[in-house]
């Protein structure tokens, strides 16, 4: 018999008990849609995290400072910047500031720095201008505003050239941020920027602790941390404690290891519910085997080989996991959209994963219907005759 009347033969078995089947599949639906659902959530959440820790500015080193004896002054920033590896450089000043536009309050913070801080944080402007560098030198009281404190502030209207209170100061209004939304638990547009020497008088202090740097290339920044470790070290002699170098990639590869590690977790806790399921294959099988035994015993004596009641069985086993594993395929995906849609969560289907887990059910029903195909096959047929009779 060939494998087109044994696949033929094994849907009919399946067609005659329509319940006991979908049971018996059902294990292996659930295991197959546990693994697209889950790996997927886990897969989504790494891209979001990667997309987050990406608006943080392209090539980006940060510099911070730990204690108040060590100074990042204009002299050291300007050394940092000449390094050959270094594109930009961004010194910054941060805190909270009390904002009030009419009757409107709220405290944001405020970020003062200088020109360069739109390239190396991957700041856009949808409205108005940035800062620059005759607005640090004249010590202007100007201010940009993220894109959530110029709705809480103005509304929909256009707040370029208007004026804001910050701590009772006024200042002019000339630039709007495009949205960045959050990254890594902080809004990038509830924010207000202002020149650094004027963050500095909001701040109450001419110390600088942060400074960004903007490698030149992606492929070659460990280089430049090594770079500006060094030039830091000459700079500093003694207090490698007090100050600190992250690299932006340093910080991703940490959380994709930590992702992929978790990705691989969720899929292997999804995975056991295919072993469960193919044991409930095994299971059922073992029962047809013994309801049939007449029917092994009849195409035995009529001359059919071992290998043909092997081959029947076999395949009787991988169709039914395989239309578990394609229905667990459909009810992955429409689970997945509807805990993306209803739940607000990423996911990010793989192809890879939807072939492996079908792969995987596929192996799991000829694992599994091993044991009992071979069972039938060594049936004597006088005996199956006999017990079938």
């Amino acid at each position: 018999m060939g494998i087109l009347q044994s696949i033929k033969m094994a849907f009919k078995s399946i067609r005659s008990n329509k319940l006991r089947s979908v049971l018996t599949m059902l294990g292996i639906i659930i295991g197959v849609s546990s693994v697209i659902i889950l790996v997927s959530i886990a897969q989504g959440s790494s891209k979001n995290i990667t997309s987050q820790i990406n608006q943080l500015g392209k090539n980006l080193l940060t510099v911070n400072t730990y204690s108040t004896d060590l100074e990042l002054t204009d002299d050291t920033i300007s050394q940092l910047g000449k390094l050959s590896g270094v594109k930009a450089v961004s010194p910054i000043v941060s805190g909270r500031v009390n904002v009030r536009k009419d009757r409107t309050t709220s405290q944001v913070s405020v970020i003062g720095t200088n020109a360069s801080y739109s390239d190396v944080r991957d700041t856009k402007v949808s409205r108005g201008r940035f800062i620059t560098d005759l607005d640090i030198e004249y010590r202007q009281k100007i201010a940009v505003l993220g894109s959530e404190t110029a709705e809480t502030f103005f509304g929909v209207n256009n707040p370029v050239g208007e004026y804001i209170q910050l701590n009772g100061n006024s200042y002019k209004v000339v630039g709007v941020l495009a949205s960045k939304g959050s990254s890594l638990g902080q809004s990038g547009d509830n924010v207000v920027i202002v020149p650094l020497s004027t963050g500095q008088l909001l701040a109450g202090s001419t110390s600088i602790s942060t400074v960004y740097l903007q490698g030149k290339s992606e492929s070659q920044m460990n280089f430049v941390m090594n770079e500006v470790k060094m030039k830091l070290a000459a700079l500093f002699p003694g207090k490698s404690n007090d100050y600190g170098v992250t690299n932006q990639q340093d910080v991703m590869d940490t959380m994709s290891s930590v992702t992929n590690t978790m990705t691989m977790l969720l899929g292997g806790i999804a995975s056991i519910s295919l072993l469960v399921g193919g044991i409930g294959i095994m299971n059922i099988m073992l029962v047809s085997v013994s309801e049939r035994t007449k029917e092994i015993g009849i195409r035995k004596a009529i001359g059919a080989k071992r290998k043909d009641i092997l081959l029947q069985f076999l395949i009787e086993s991988v169709v039914l996991s395989a239309m578990g594993g394609m229905i667990g395929i459909l009810l992955g995906l429409g689970c997945g959209k509807m805990v993306s849609t209803f739940m607000n969560m990423s996911i990010s289907f793989s192809a890879p994963v939807i072939l492996y887990s079908f792969l995987f059910s596929l192996i799991v029903g000829v694992v599994f219907g091993v044991f009992p195909a071979n069972k039938a096959s060594k049936l004597n047929p006088i005996q199956a005759l006999r017990s079938g009779a």
